[in-house]
């Protein structure tokens, strides 16, 4: 009789099935994966996803990730599509069928209809002599070796796979396109990713909320300046707006202690000259990086022409980190 596998056991062998799975769709990665990614690639129209039940589940991510990479894609069900949906469907787009069987009706029902206004077809099956996979212009087998559960039956190891197969296609169409973290930035504007993907003139301070001095400035005058713009510190330019030098809160306390007629004096005397700055079309996350690796407060940002540009502080990056 056969040994009962515990919870924790049952939930490992389901994971290493499932790896199993992943794994089996590595040595697939050949030139008919590269002809679909080709395929959608060179797509005037947009990349339509369409599957029933788990694989249509599926599909709906693998649209969603598509569209998050700057792919035009979109999910339809089948049953809605021969009810009157496929007039989404032009002959410039390219229909991605998501089917473990491929046998299922409600999708063999719009090969036809689908062929017959020119849009391309790709499946994603797991049986490559079915009838999806016979009248598809590019079939992608991802079988799997066994689901996961005891029966056999559950959509586990199986939806696993497409969903990485899926995966596969959404990044290797995006490096394709030779986008860059600046074009996933645009698609992700808000959540998390979007803070991690802003640029520092996005958050960086400007106009009346910084000080911004000259070389022949006195002291008192500047620390007037970072009064009323309630900052940190003052950027010190010349007369053409390329930064000089940086006087902050810290610059002030340590001339205090050699030198108390520190106010009559030049600030270009008591700054910190060449200070570090960050260009304003990085990443935030750039200077949160330098700001921490060189435990400061504020950041000075210059633009293209290296110009000063603004201010961005360690308060402005929270949640980035």
């Amino acid at each position: 009789m056969k040994t009962k596998l515990s919870v924790v056991e049952r939930a490992r062998e389901v994971l290493r099935i499932e790896a199993q799975g992943v794994l089996e769709q590595v040595g697939r990665m050949d030139k008919n994966f590269e002809n679909a990614v080709n395929a959608l690639y060179k797509c005037k129209g947009r990349i339509v996803v369409t599957g029933i039940g788990k694989p249509g589940i599926i599909g709906r991510k693998i649209a969603a990730t598509l569209a998050s990479t700057g792919a035009p894609s979109l999910w339809i069900h089948p049953v809605e599509a021969v009810h009157g949906d496929m007039g989404m469907v032009v002959k410039d787009d390219v229909v991605l069928a998501v089917s473990n069987s491929g046998e299922t009706e409600e999708l063999v029902r719009l090969i036809p209809l689908i062929k017959k206004m020119g849009a391309k077809l790709i499946a994603l099956t797991g049986n490559t002599k079915s009838k999806l996979a016979k009248y598809a212009d590019i079939c992608l087998d991802v079988s799997v070796p066994r689901e996961a559960c005891t029966l056999g039956l559950i959509p586990t190891a199986s939806t696993t796979a497409v969903l990485a197969v899926g995966d596969a296609l959404a990044v290797s169409l995006f490096e394709k396109k030779g986008y860059d973290i600046k074009n996933f930035a645009f698609y992700h504007p808000g959540g998390a990713i979007g803070r991690k993907l802003l640029q520092i003139k996005d958050v960086m301070r400007s106009g009346d909320e910084v000080a911004v001095v000259e070389e022949k400035m006195l002291v008192k005058d500047v620390l007037l300046a970072i009064t009323k713009a309630r900052a940190g510190s003052a950027a010190v330019v010349d007369v053409e707006g390329y930064v000089k030098g940086i006087f902050t809160d810290g610059d002030l306390r340590r001339q205090l202690e050699k030198d108390q007629l520190i106010t009559k004096k030049c600030v270009s005397e008591v700054m910190t000259v060449n200070p570090l700055t960050v260009n304003m079309d990085s990443l935030a996350t750039e200077a949160l990086r330098i700001i921490k690796e060189k435990k400061i407060d504020e950041l000075l940002v210059v633009d293209k022409d290296n110009k000063f540009a603004g201010v961005v502080d360690e308060k402005d990056l929270l949640g980035m980190g």
